[in-house]
């Protein structure tokens, strides 16, 4: 209790907990773009419980992963060295997560190009509305688990201070709880914005990979290239809304 209020009287400590905010929640942008995406995929009365397990379990995975600080340090130790580079558990945990995001986001614009087509969609093709939600939570899970190493690791590199880091979670993932809801709703009612989400997985995949192999990708400038295709997409969306507008005026 006396470090946490020594915490509070230290400007340098509200300087790292803001900006550790900042970081917190920008990457949670894209774990909250995979579970709307997935989760618009379910029917209507799961999707919001679905939401709220997928963000709580990203709390939870976080939370605990914090409380193991000592052992997410050592998963930036060097495991095995191939072809120059030496690869540790946060490596090979990065690559398999940009895998599969690149993946599932294929899989899904393949969906989205020709949805008669359902073999390649495993989530589409579940038998029962039971399967389908447990086939999306096991997704969830297995993506909040890649960036919840990510985000800790981010945290761990920013401030040596627990409540620091543990603050920042908290308030990093209500965020992505309170804005889980609208953002799935403004992909379902904008079909088109889906695309350009499944774009973005597509890039933060191969972002992840590039990482995983030792290869730093500037996170400024992927999320300046996916707010840039944003502010297009939203030119696009007000541009047909206006030629609606007119050509019923005209009717």
């Amino acid at each position: 209790m006396q470090d946490i209020l020594l915490l509070t009287q230290d400007p340098a400590a509200w300087i790292a907990l803001i900006t550790l905010i900042v970081m917190e929640v920008v990457l949670g942008i894209d774990n909250l773009i995979f579970i709307s995406i997935l989760t618009n995929k379910l029917p209507a009365e799961t999707r919001e419980k679905a939401r709220r397990i997928g963000i709580g379990l990203a709390l939870v995975m976080r939370l605990g992963l914090l409380g193991t600080i000592a052992w997410i340090v050592q998963l930036t130790a060097p495991v095995f060295e191939a072809f120059g580079h030496g690869y540790s558990w946060k490596d090979m945990i990065l690559i398999a997560g940009g895998l599969f995001l690149v993946w599932k986001a294929t899989k899904e614009i393949h969906h989205n190009v020709d949805p008669e087509d359902h073999q390649e969609d495993f989530i589409a093709t579940s038998s029962t509305v039971t399967t389908t939600f447990a086939a999306a939570i096991g997704q969830i899970l297995l993506l909040d688990l890649v960036f919840s190493v990510d985000s800790i690791i981010t945290a761990v590199g920013m401030t040596p201070h627990l409540p620091i880091m543990v603050i920042a979670v908290v308030f990093a993932v209500t965020v992505m709880l309170v804005a889980s809801g609208p953002l799935a709703r403004f992909i379902e009612k904008n079909p088109t914005i889906v695309m350009l989400a499944l774009g973005f997985l597509l890039m933060i995949g191969t972002t992840l990979i590039a990482e995983g192999m030792g290869f730093h990708v500037p996170k400024g400038y992927v999320y300046a290239a996916m707010a840039f295709s944003a502010l297009v997409e939203v030119l696009n969306m007000l541009s047909r809304r206006k030629r609606k507008r007119d050509k019923a005026g005209k009717l």
